[in-house]
């Protein structure tokens, strides 16, 4: 991986990736207006601080690995919708999905899905087959073709989380996770089990 021209990009966006967040990490350490004798915050100015800086973090660390990711895997000709699409078509397997089904969980309307399976058919990442209970009905399924992006994309996001996570005790990150588990289920309680978190825009 190290020497492909993947890893060549994970290499590149890594760094340009770390400059962001150096620039935003001082930003934020840097709240004191120059000249200005510095106090503490009030307990209640500090707690409203908290807050913001756990969303401000959460926001800025899902965006920054996006962008790692995206730059990525920009050598495999895949775009951010579609490996999406891939990703959650795998997980439907093997009975493939309608595109109907697919369209709801992307949280995307049918113009959009019938544009996106198409480039992934043209491109022989998907193909569409009858449905053997009613043949109107037709289910999306992928191919060898797209299994092997699927497979390339997972070692990239394999590699790529051993970077973000470098010099991270594991009890750190165990602690992590179940934060962010608690986040997403208060999440979904407010916006209802169907709605889909996250997916990108169909392209």
């Amino acid at each position: 991986m190290i020497g492909s021209p993947i890893g060549a990009s994970l290499r590149g966006a890594i760094l340009t990736g770390q400059a962001i967040w150096s620039i935003q990490y001082h930003m934020a350490r840097n709240h004191s207006v120059p000249n200005k004798p510095a106090s503490g915050p009030t307990p209640r100015r500090a707690a409203a601080d908290t807050y913001l800086r756990i969303g401000f973090l959460v926001h800025d660390v899902s965006r920054m690995r996006r962008t790692l990711f995206d730059q990525a895997v920009k050598p495999l000709g895949i775009t951010r919708a579609q490996w999406w699409a891939l990703a959650n078509l795998s997980r439907q397997e093997p009975e493939g999905m309608i595109q109907s089904d697919l369209a709801r969980l992307l949280d995307v309307g049918k113009v959009s899905i019938g544009g996106l399976i198409d480039r992934l058919e043209a491109s022989g990442h998907v193909e569409r087959r009858a449905d053997p209970v009613d043949r109107r009905i037709k289910r999306v399924f992928i191919t060898d073709r797209g299994y092997d992006v699927i497979e390339k994309m997972r070692s990239v996001g394999r590699e790529l989380t051993v970077l973000i996570l470098k010099g991270i005790p594991l009890d750190q990150v165990h602690v992590a996770e179940e934060v962010l588990h608690r986040m997403k289920d208060n999440l979904r309680e407010q916006l209802g089990p169907a709605k889909d978190l996250g997916a990108p825009d169909a392209e």
